[in-house]
């Protein structure tokens, strides 16, 4: 089956609303993102390696950037006013369903408890739904990550009653709950801009 591109949009691409500013990563991010994800809670709950250096780091945003050429996947620092980074959040095509777009996503240790994933979230479904056209928004989580079945939740998100997804992430089955977005007609209203 021949994939076509999922995100095929104008670069660099910038996503505002919600008191957030969505970027593309650049060179100048490694150590930024050295900071938020040599982390013991991103190692546990993410395929992201660990130990995560600066190595690593421009191994990952090489590979983001890859990706982005391609169209098929979006990798977004989450910012407040568009400089430090303070999480991620992706777009991708899921592999359960070619049809819909899963997101997913990681604050680092020191921009925890500030409601930055939820926003994201809801700022990528927003952009998602726009500018995608899936089927449907998904996210797959862990059993066990209360935090981000919180950010799911709040973020107009419900877990669903498909089968788990299976995947393989650092030599280890990993169990996940798919969560679809509820299609309650979120307000485009909130000032947000691409």
């Amino acid at each position: 089956m021949d994939v076509q591109p999922m995100f095929d949009f104008p670069r660099p691409l910038h996503i505002e609303g919600l008191g957030l500013q969505l970027r593309e990563w650049c060179a100048d991010d490694v150590a930024d993102l050295v900071a938020l994800y040599d982390d013991p809670e991103i190692d546990r709950w993410t395929p992201v390696p660990s130990p995560f250096d600066a190595e690593a780091a421009r191994v990952y945003l090489a590979a983001a950037e890859q990706k982005a050429a391609e169209r098929q996947t979006v990798q977004l620092a989450i910012t407040t006013d568009g400089g430090r980074p303070q999480g991620e959040i992706l777009l991708f095509r899921s592999a359960a369903d070619a049809r819909d777009v899963e997101l997913a996503y990681g604050v680092g240790p020191a921009y925890r408890g500030r409601g930055l994933a939820t926003r994201a979230v809801r700022l990528a479904v927003h952009f998602a739904k726009r500018r995608a056209g899936p089927r449907r928004v998904v996210l797959c989580i862990e059993d066990g990550n209360a935090a981000s079945e919180a950010v799911a939740k709040a973020a107009g998100f419900v877990l669903t009653d498909e089968d788990p997804v299976r995947r393989e992430a650092k030599g280890r089955e990993v169990v996940l709950r798919t969560w679809s977005h509820l299609d309650g007609g979120e307000a485009a209203s909130d000032g947000h801009r691409w």
